[in-house]
């Protein structure tokens, strides 16, 4: 692992030679480089896995060595090395990182800010925070599943006087279970899946339904974060509950977030804390892609307002097959990333779809 030193002035060119968030370092998430390849990379107490979910390398490696264990059995995702739909989570995570959202909010520390510590993750950010259940519990789940080797124990360190985070299997599944729960039925059913008769894209589309079930099991278990969401502007804390809005559309047509798939999702995401002044489609500071994507979030969200909540519900039940799930994954992306795509054509697509099913 490198020195802060290092990290830091990684950070500092990344910030300021982009408009737009970095997420990605020679085709690979950023710093992955710098990532623990194997199990003993990490620290160990006691003979109990004991990362440090707090350093972002750390974090970052949990994803890294979930992806090398279940990649043999990800055949159905396709035949890149890089198709695995846990790929998101690693760019989301670097977003999160150049952004600066991991970084201490309070003021009351130097974690995450490039004038102190550059690879903290601070414990007060709901970032942060909504972060570690889709970071440290599906860790957790797939060392129970027995995919990181038999008899694994695993505790996620924390900063002393920290109580508020689960750090082992038995006490997550004790605080959440449902998010527990599903991750653990979706490392099982990537097992059975090896064996399954059903043909290549079914079993593509079931394993995708598990593991997207499991993310929205481990946003809704997030809501434990809200209490941070105070150290942020009303901006910010608009963007972030669209974008976790946003998650209903994309579980429901069983997104395959690989690292293509994602980069493009991500890219456009605002590369800085929005403050309370920021306004889109017209935030000078960020590009037009930025400002566009913001502006989409936003719509979704006053859209499914004035309906009622309809929008989602309709949408749920658009994705009702294959088929139309396939043709929703095709919509999204024209949604978010051609501005000549619009709003209106969405939503007259999505009325039709849902009353075919």
């Amino acid at each position: 692992m490198l020195r802060p030193a290092i990290l830091g002035l990684f950070l500092a060119c990344a910030v300021s030679l982009s408009s737009s968030a970095v997420i990605l370092e020679n085709g690979m998430p950023v710093l992955w480089v710098h990532t623990a390849g194997q199990l003993s990379d990490l620290p160990v107490q006691n003979d109990i896995l004991n990362p440090d979910p707090w350093h972002f390398l750390h974090r970052m490696s949990l994803y890294r060595l979930m992806i090398a264990a279940t990649d043999p059995f990800m055949g159905s995702m396709g035949t890149n090395a890089t198709d695995s739909p846990i790929w998101g989570l690693p760019l989301q995570l670097g977003w999160m990182l150049t952004s600066g959202r991991l970084a201490d909010p309070t003021g009351a520390s130097t974690c995450g800010l490039q004038t102190g510590d550059t690879m903290c993750i601070s414990t007060e950010s709901w970032w942060s925070c909504v972060n570690y259940f889709v970071s440290a519990l599906p860790f957790l789940s797939a060392a129970k599943q027995g995919f990181m080797g038999d008899g694994l124990q695993v505790q996620m360190q924390v900063p002393e006087g920290v109580l508020d985070y689960c750090t082992t299997y038995a006490d997550c599944l004790s605080r959440y279970p449902d998010a527990m729960g599903k991750w653990d039925a979706f490392f099982q059913g990537l097992k059975a899946a090896a064996d399954s008769p059903l043909p290549e894209n079914e079993k593509k589309d079931s394993l995708l339904g598990l593991y997207w079930e499991a993310q929205m099991a481990s946003t809704h278990a997030s809501a434990a974060c809200n209490a941070r969401q105070s150290h942020f502007s009303a901006i910010e804390l608009s963007f972030a509950q669209n974008w976790l809005n946003s998650a209903e559309y994309v579980s429901a047509a069983h997104f395959q977030s690989n690292l293509a798939n994602s980069a493009m999702f991500i890219t456009p995401l605002p590369s800085r804390i929005l403050k309370e002044d920021d306004q889109a489609p017209n935030i000078a500071d960020l590009s037009t892609e930025e400002n566009h994507s913001l502006s989409i979030f936003s719509w979704m969200s006053r859209a499914n307002t004035l309906l009622g909540g309809r929008l989602v519900t309709m949408w749920r039940g658009a994705m009702c097959s294959v088929t139309t799930r396939e043709k929703g994954r095709e919509m999204l992306g024209q949604l978010l990333l051609d501005p000549t795509f619009a709003t209106t054509t969405f939503l007259s697509i999505v009325t039709g779809m849902a009353t075919s099913c």
